[in-house]
């Protein structure tokens, strides 16, 4: 099989797309508005996981975004945490390997996946988050395999 030459050009540029991405997400999840601010578009979309409950809805900007995730979290979780394991560059998308804990309010039940999120970044900035539950298939989406 023929090695595919990418120009140094677009090499720089998808690891700068990494570098935003892991700086969006430590943000994202730090609670960090001001860095969050720079490193989202005002109107990144945000879509519903695929094979989630949520499979299907489109939020437009943070607010929505940080409003999905405060809903649900007070509504049926008590406690929820994502780990990015790995970042995996992708041209213009990155694609985030998660490890997610959740344990269940009233419940107790704790639920443990690994799941995925596309990143899409241009002008540096993310504008286009996509989950998935399966790793494969966000892999699939980017033109990669397991």
């Amino acid at each position: 099989m023929a090695k595919r030459l990418v120009p140094d050009t677009a090499r720089a540029m998808s690891q700068e797309n990494g570098r935003i991405v892991r700086e969006a997400f430590d943000a994202l999840l730090g609670g960090n508005q001001e860095e969050t601010a720079q490193l989202v578009d005002p109107e990144v979309e945000f879509h519903g996981t695929v094979g989630g409950l949520q499979e299907g809805q489109i939020g437009h900007g943070q607010s929505q975004i940080d409003e999905t995730f405060e809903a649900e979290d007070l509504e049926a979780w008590e406690e929820r945490r994502l780990e990015a394991e790995d970042f995996i560059d992708a041209g213009d998308d990155v694609v985030v390997l998660l490890h997610e804990y959740r344990r269940g309010r009233g419940s107790g039940v704790e639920l443990e996946t690994k799941t995925a999120v596309v990143v899409a970044v241009s002008g540096g900035k993310v504008i286009r988050i996509q989950g998935y539950m399966d790793r494969g298939a966000a892999l699939k989406a980017v033109g990669l395999s397991e």
